[in-house]
Formats: C-alpha cells, structure tokens, sequence
C-alpha cells in the first residue's frame, strides 16, 4: 500500500518536472510553476505515505491526462480544442506527462476507499487545479 503512495508522489513529480521542461524550452517557467502547484501536495504527501495523496492527486492527474489527450487529438488533427504550435521537444513532453499521469491514476485508485470526506477534497483539489491553469493564462503570466 506505501508503494503506491510513494508511486503518486513519484508520478506527480515527474509530472512537475516534465512541465518545467516545457516551460524552460518554450514561453518561460512561471506559468508552468503556477499550473503545477496543486502537484505538490500530492508529492508531499505521497513520499509521506499518507493517504490523502490519492485525493489530492487524482483531480490533478486526470486533469494533466485529459490536457495531454487533447493535445494529441490536436497534433493528430482530429480535434481543436487545444491548439497551438508544439516542438518536438514539447511533443515528447506530452508523451510523459501522458504517461506519468496515467501510472498516477492507476496508484491512485488501487486501494482508494471512497469516502466522504476524501471525495470533498478531490473536488476541492479539481478546482484548486482548473483554477490555477486559468490563472497562469492571464496575459501578464503567460507572457512573462
């Protein structure tokens, strides 16, 4: 049961740094530090074996898996609810982040007891996560 905690603090960290990668090769790192700050819970409290780090991650890993799935659609031209100009090393980026959230959600619910209380923070944690994404699109974060 520790594993996968420690394996949802290791997904949202790779998640965390894949997006730093991003941002250093792309339009800066601070929107890519704002996107990120719901991850950090998650890690925190993953490497610390406590259970709140499935309800915590889980909004924030479904969140990154459906961006990386839109973007997909997008490169494959099937959809344009994300679009945008990708290098190829933003390409590989997608690819890990598609990966690292999908091994979260699968640590997150092996031995996930729904509950109340945790289903509260999982909601809270969704709009903590959609939040912070809007926020880093202002124009004077997105552009610095």
């Amino acid at each position: 049961m520790t594993t996968h905690l420690k394996g949802i603090g290791a997904a949202c960290l790779a998640i965390l740094v894949t997006l730093y990668v991003v941002g250093a090769v792309s339009h800066g790192s601070l929107r890519h530090e704002i996107q990120t700050l719901p991850l950090w819970f998650a890690i925190v409290l993953g490497f610390n074996r406590k259970e709140m780090a499935r309800w915590c991650a889980l909004p924030c890993l479904g969140f990154w898996l459906l961006c990386m799935a839109l973007i997909w659609l997008f490169l494959l031209g099937w959809s344009h609810i994300i679009s945008g100009q990708f290098s190829p090393i933003e390409i590989a980026m997608t690819l890990m982040v598609g990966a690292a959230s999908f091994a979260g959600v699968a640590f997150s619910i092996r031995g996930l007891r729904w509950s109340t209380p945790g289903f509260a923070i999982a909601i809270l944690f969704a709009v903590i996560q959609i939040a912070c994404f809007r926020i880093s699109m202002l124009p004077a974060i997105a552009h610095a």
